[in-house]
């Protein structure tokens, strides 16, 4: 669905879920000046039991003009369409009005179904980006207005915990490019902490849960800001004996959950995506993440089960199903394995000084995170076949790939195109497409590997990086390359067969 797509409406009414955070006003006041640009009559509101109350909300409200009313009871349908934002309609966070059209803008897990006008994406950090994103395929200029723009940022800032919860390329976009007042964001952060959240905060530390054997720490806290649950988790994780913390609250419409990580065999960002699969979503850095569980989801996964027991049975189970692989001390068993062979399949590369001069530091942004490095005379970046991107020496690649006449078309030769990587110049921050600059190559030789598929979690530390490791799931592929028996990776179960086929001697 697009913006377009629903500016044959008028009137417009947007709501905001019940108790409306940073995100869900700045989302809504983002669609009301869309709407409002086209000629539109457009109201934004919210209802439930509770005004907008914290000191930061009323402050970003006021200072940027955010025009949102306050309905407690709907006698009336609504005319016209209704929009709701950063919640979906008919879900438990969000009082149901009668609308005889209804559209759907969030960033949640889908949870109503069979909705004609909806725009989910579940992967992005705030629901400020989704409106963004779509404000921006509108070619609506969000750029050079910063007090939308000021609302947009502080929304994506106040649902990733200060952004250390991001892992969409989208948000760090957002993050990045949006023009924001900033002596207004440090008004609103500076007012974000109530001294009764205060006291949350030191309550919840008294009641923790810890596993010696794994070193983690669990805690449920009371229901507070999101924000409040960064605050918690940064201090636990402090505590010499924990290495991984959750610390997590019960919400509306479900469960908010900050997660951290001080050792390298646990990337909080993964946990994260790990302890919410099929119920909800996560992600972030290395160190830091957060995450949501949709109440829904998790009474029809978990219907017996209480959320202190799902927390520590998922921590258990993520470290007891997992194998840690070093490659440089690890001797692969190849007795079951099969021997395979890479299909010579196109790929992109990009020669880097021809793009940006010799010297410039630079960083690539891809689905998978961001890359930094320096542009040198023999530096090569290429893209994989998922979309991935990595860089390589010029000599290698001389050696490996073979230039071919076709145009590199990331569409056709990646299965991932969600989100084309793009080239920031770090110098002066401007941004290119990567795949503008990109053409395309195709292995010379056929590597030979042992591979098999893996029945549990692996991670594997390559000779090359000791300090991140490569993580497959069920399914996926442990692979070592035949005249290398410690160059060890993972090969995720979809890219496996396009990429290899099975080694035939002759």
């Amino acid at each position: 669905m697009r913006l377009i797509d629903l500016e044959a409406y008028d009137p417009i009414t947007i709501q905001c879920h019940d108790n409306p955070d940073a995100d869900s006003i700045g989302a809504g006041f983002g669609l009301y000046t869309y709407f409002k640009s086209k000629g539109k009559e457009v109201n934004l509101i919210y209802s439930g039991k509770n005004r907008i109350h914290k000191a930061n909300l009323r402050l970003m409200v006021e200072k940027l003009e955010i025009p949102i009313t306050y309905i407690k009871h709907a006698k009336q349908p609504v005319e016209g369409l209704l929009i709701t934002v950063d919640c979906q309609y008919g879900a438990g966070n969000v009082t149901q009005l009668q609308a005889d059209k209804v559209a759907v803008i969030d960033h949640h897990q889908v949870e109503i179904q069979n909705l004609e006008l909806q725009e989910i994406r579940s992967t992005l950090g705030s629901c400020s980006t989704l409106v963004w994103s779509m404000m921006k395929e509108a070619d609506y200029p969000v750029e050079e207005d910063s007090i939308l723009g000021t609302a947009l940022y502080y929304g994506l800032y106040s649902d990733t915990n200060q952004f250390a919860e991001i892992s969409n390329p989208l948000d760090r976009d957002l993050r990045d490019s949006i023009t924001y007042d900033t002596n207004l964001i440090r008004l609103f952060r500076n007012s974000n902490l109530t001294l009764k959240e205060l006291e949350l905060a030191g309550v919840a530390l008294i009641r923790y849960i810890y596993n010696s054997d794994h070193h983690y720490a669990i805690i449920k806290a009371q229901p507070c800001d999101p924000n409040i649950l960064g605050i918690i988790s940064d201090f636990l994780i402090q505590v010499d004996e924990v290495f991984t913390c959750i610390v997590y609250n019960e919400i509306n419409d479900g469960y908010k959950l900050s997660v951290r990580s001080c050792v390298k065999e646990v990337n909080a960002s993964e946990l994260a995506a790990y302890v919410t699969e099929k119920i909800g979503s996560g992600g972030g850095h290395i160190e830091k993440a957060g995450g949501f569980i949709s109440k829904k989801l998790y009474e029809e996964y978990y219907p017996t089960l209480h959320s202190e027991a799902y927390f520590s049975e998922k921590m258990n189970e993520y470290f007891d199903s997992t194998q840690i692989i070093y490659a440089d001390e690890y001797e692969v068993d190849i007795t079951d394995m099969g021997k395979y062979i890479n299909k010579k399949i196109p790929v992109g590369f990009v020669k880097a000084e021809e793009v940006l001069a010799i010297g410039t530091p630079i960083t690539i942004r891809t689905l998978d995170g961001d890359v930094d490095m320096t542009v040198e005379p023999d530096l090569y970046i290429m893209i994989g076949v998922k979309g991935e991107v990595y860089p390589i020496r010029k000599d290698k690649f001389e050696q490996s790939y073979q230039v071919l006449d076709a145009p590199y078309d990331m569409q056709a030769f990646a299965l991932n195109s969600e989100y084309a990587p793009t080239i920031k110049n770090r110098l002066d921050g401007s941004v290119q497409s990567l795949t503008n600059h990109a053409a395309t190559c195709m292995p010379i030789e056929k590597t030979s590997i042992y591979a098999k598929p893996i029945d549990c979690m692996v991670k594997v530390f390559s000779t090359g990086d000791t300090d991140k490791y490569m993580v497959g799931k069920e399914g996926d592929y442990l692979a070592v390359r035949c005249d290398d028996m410690h160059d060890i990776y993972i090969v995720e179960q979809d890219v496996f067969g396009i990429a290899y086929e099975r080694y035939e001697d002759k």
